[in-house]
């Protein structure tokens, strides 16, 4: 009996750190498109940059190596940030700033129309 449970509590702790495996690699992805767009421009400049002076070097195409190599990179850096954070145990639930990304509303302040005096009932 004592086997049949360890091994289901292993299970269901793979599966929530495969998940939050997931949620991590989701979250860094789009950040890393929203938040670093100006890293993503600055990697295309440079890229294009040195694709243009390897083509003078090198025989092969230097523009499909210089643009696998940045994806690659961009790709590694996002499993391995969130490979780190879920080895960490950190799960996605835990981290404050990620409101947004379970769906629950912060507001920070709630609108008060000009006719509420009048026609709402108010909350002390």
């Amino acid at each position: 009996m004592t086997l049949a449970q360890s091994s289901n509590l292993g299970r269901t702790y793979t599966l929530v750190a495969i998940k939050s495996f997931l949620i991590w690699t989701f979250t860094l992805a789009v950040c890393l498109l929203v938040i670093g767009f100006p890293l993503v421009v600055l990697m295309a400049t440079v890229g294009f940059l040195l694709s243009m002076i390897l083509e003078s070097i090198m025989p092969i195409s230097a523009a499909l190596l210089v643009a696998g190599s940045l994806i690659g990179l961009n790709v590694m850096a996002v499993l391995v940030g969130a490979s780190v954070l879920t080895f960490k145990g950190i799960h996605p639930n835990q981290v404050r700033w990620l409101s947004w990304l379970h769906g629950e509303a912060d507001p920070l302040q709630t609108s008060t129309f000009a006719a509420c005096p009048l026609t709402c009932e108010m909350k002390d």
